[in-house]
């Protein structure tokens, strides 16, 4: 399979990069989005070029499939993961793999869906991808820019495909582009035009990051800039989760949610989600209080889908 043909089998990037010595690298952020963050926070800079909510998919009658990897940045160590007609059946652990190397699978026998997910929070390169059949590329349904911090980019459950986004994704078979970040905040700065891009919806999942914020100026100017972008595109806020490590700031945690949605609710075209419905207020349920882990993630992405399909969405 050539570098051109895995582009056609690869989701989740808005771009694609080869190298001189064939590595081929995939991108959900521009060129002038990355320069500011570059710019702005090199802990924001590394993960915007992480392989975040990424995806091999295909249908095929193969049975086997390979290809060489190469870490360029590791943030927590996740995983490489398959599932098999909606079932994960392996899973290969970042911390167990050298930088550098090759991972082959098998796959069984007669025609199936194939998904491979690659790691959320890791900047992965791949080259010499092979098949030892037919494949089609998946097909997908609406084009979905998704914006978000770390829960959204896949830290917490130290699971590529058991991250919220791929949870609900599984369901929904969105298009997806991600563009979460560790770290991140309702930033307006960020918000620039992605030519030749044009997403069918959005969703945003901000503001844990924020909420103790004097005022709610950047909400107001993230929005005006989303909204200015992409006009009336059907937009999805997602409130904040409940975290269990501020017992003392919960009541302005609250308020700052009350506040996101009354902003958002102002433009007609954003329906809300009230991000403490989505999963339950008990510490099982997170890896520190604050990241939902696998059992947290797969309740979130369950509810976020029911949530949706609820409003229409």
């Amino acid at each position: 399979m050539t570098n051109r043909e895995l582009q056609d089998i690869w989701f989740g990037a808005y771009s694609f990069e080869e190298t001189e010595d064939g590595w081929l690298q995939a991108f959900q952020h521009t060129e002038a989005q990355m320069e500011y963050f570059r710019s702005a926070f090199d802990f924001w800079y590394d993960r915007s070029m992480a392989t975040t909510a990424k995806t091999l998919e295909f249908t095929t009658d193969a049975e086997n499939i390979s290809f060489e990897y190469k870490f360029t940045w590791t943030g927590s160590q996740d995983s490489f993961e398959l599932a098999v007609n909606g079932l994960i059946t392996e899973i290969r652990y970042v911390k167990d793999l050298p930088e550098e190397g090759k991972l082959e699978w098998k796959l069984p026998e007669g025609k199936k869906d194939v998904i491979i997910y690659l790691p959320a929070d890791a900047t992965v390169e791949l080259r010499n991808c092979e098949i030892d059949g037919a494949y089609t590329p998946a097909k997908k349904n609406e084009k979905v820019l998704w914006l978000g911090d770390s829960i959204t980019q896949g830290y917490g459950p130290l699971r590529s495909a058991m991250t919220y986004v791929s949870v609900a994704n599984r369901l929904l078979n969105y298009d997806i582009i991600n563009q979460g970040i560790g770290g991140y905040i309702y930033d307006k700065k960020s918000l620039m035009k992605m030519d030749g891009y044009k997403p069918d919806k959005i969703i945003v999942a901000l503001g844990t990051n924020q909420f103790g914020c004097e005022t709610m100026k950047d909400v107001e100017e993230y929005y005006e800039t989303l909204i200015g972008l992409y006009g009336n595109t059907p937009v999805l806020c997602v409130t904040p989760l409940w975290r269990g490590d501020v017992p003392d700031g919960f009541p302005t945690l609250k308020r700052f949610c009350d506040n996101v949605k009354a902003i958002a609710g102002k433009y007609p075209n954003v329906k809300i989600v009230d991000g403490f419905t989505l999963v339950p207020h008990l510490p099982e349920y997170f890896r520190d209080n604050l990241h939902p882990n696998e059992l947290g993630c797969e309740t979130y992405g369950r509810n976020l889908v029911e949530e949706i399909r609820k409003l229409g969405f």
